[in-house]
């Protein structure tokens, strides 16, 4: 994997999060993330000399940091959506030598500094959490506000551009340059009367449940078919249990749950906040009464959760990463698995066919049961053994 980030002068080491990446053609940076550091730092640099006081520089969806360590050591505010992307900004930080102490970090429903001086934004593919991005900005930014902007060419849309002038004022995109393009957009201050996104709400087929789903939230607009199977097969866990549903998404497959048992604990976990917020959404307006048996989690796969505590994890996992289709994720979230459940607990999860998740339950529990499938999914189960 190449780890090594050169940029005129700018030299760093910089690692994907999680670290167990096995697949070592992906990298921690795009030429997207090369280009908002070459126009970003001459803006800088500039404001460090005009301005009496330090810049107000403000970083927005920086996957792995590359952003923020290529600005160096000043003063920031990251605001991200990802848990990983949080931990992959500390680390590469650290492993850089640069201090983490001036570092102010954000998530995705915290509200922004206001008048920042410089603000960089990495394009995200989902367009609605752009444009929940894109909101927020609109309420902070003033004329004064510098923003740098770039995505892979292919990305920046019709429908990019006009989120843009909706939000934030006249936009134009800048030629290719290796496959990537500017946004330049100029702050109009009528943007700042644009509200938000409402949150998508959509009924639960045969069900009298609404599922409540914010922006850059997995199928939020449909129930994906993936979890459509793992409903009819949900495990019937017994009266006391305590199960956590990794990478909970909306909420859809604990809603059911708590609707078929009465007396469970659940723990619903996801590295995205908005997510979160989703399921907590779900859980509250559908069945209130159960809150207090629910704890809601931003977290690194199961890393907040001890070990021998559960006594059923189910998951959808993902298998991908921002672009890159990848199973590590999924991988972490099987060993941090066996390491949460009690003797005796299971994982059940719903896969691709495709994948070769069966294998690796084998390999990592010692046995690994089939308990459906249709054309394009399978439900997988394994024991904690002692």
């Amino acid at each position: 994997m190449n780890t090594q980030f050169t940029l005129g002068s700018i030299s760093l080491t910089l690692h994907r999060w999680p670290l167990a990446q096995p697949n070592h053609s992906l990298q921690a940076w795009d030429a997207a993330d090369e280009l908002i550091l070459t126009q970003a730092l001459p803006l800088l640099s500039d404001l460090t000399q005009r301005l009496a006081k330090p810049s107000k520089v403000l970083i927005i969806n920086d996957a792995f940091g590359a952003l923020s360590c290529g600005l160096g050591a000043g003063s920031q505010v990251l605001m991200q959506d990802s848990v990983l992307a949080q931990l992959a900004c500390r680390y590469n930080r650290t492993q850089n030598h640069l201090d983490n102490t001036n570092i102010t970090e954000l998530s995705s429903l915290d509200a922004l500094p206001y008048a920042p001086d410089l603000v960089l934004l990495k394009v995200p593919q989902n367009h609605s959490y752009l444009a929940h991005i894109l909101t927020a900005l609109s309420q902070v930014m003033t004329q004064e506000t510098q923003l740098v902007v770039a995505a892979k060419a292919k990305d920046i849309t019709k429908q990019v551009l006009a989120l843009f002038s909706h939000y934030i004022g006249p936009t134009q995109a800048s030629l290719t340059e290796k496959k990537c393009r500017y946004i330049q957009s100029q702050w109009q201050a009528d943007a700042t009367q644009r509200d938000a996104p409402a949150a998508m709400r959509w009924p639960l087929d045969n069900s009298h449940f609404t599922m409540v789903n914010y922006a850059n939230v997995f199928a939020r607009e449909k129930l994906d078919i993936g979890a459509r199977l793992f409903l009819a097969h949900l495990p019937k866990v017994a009266p006391g249990s305590r199960v956590i549903d990794l990478g909970c998404g909306n909420g859809v497959l604990s809603l059911q749950l708590l609707a078929q048992q009465p007396d469970c604990k659940l723990i619903l976990t996801d590295e995205s906040y908005l997510a979160i917020a989703s399921a907590q959404a779900t859980i509250s307006e559908n069945l209130p009464e159960r809150l207090g048996d629910c704890q809601f989690v931003a977290d690194d796969c199961l890393t907040q959760q001890a070990e021998h505590s559960a006594d059923w994890i189910i998951c959808n996992p993902p298998f991908h990463q921002q672009n890159a289709v990848t199973t590590h994720v999924a991988s972490q979230m099987f060993r941090d698995a066996k390491r949460v459940l009690k003797t005796g607990g299971r994982l059940r999860i719903v896969a691709n066919r495709h994948l070769p998740y069966k294998l690796q339950l084998e390999k990592l529990f010692g046995h690994c049961q089939q308990l459906a499938a249709n054309p394009k999914f399978v439900i997988l189960e394994s024991i904690k053994r002692s």
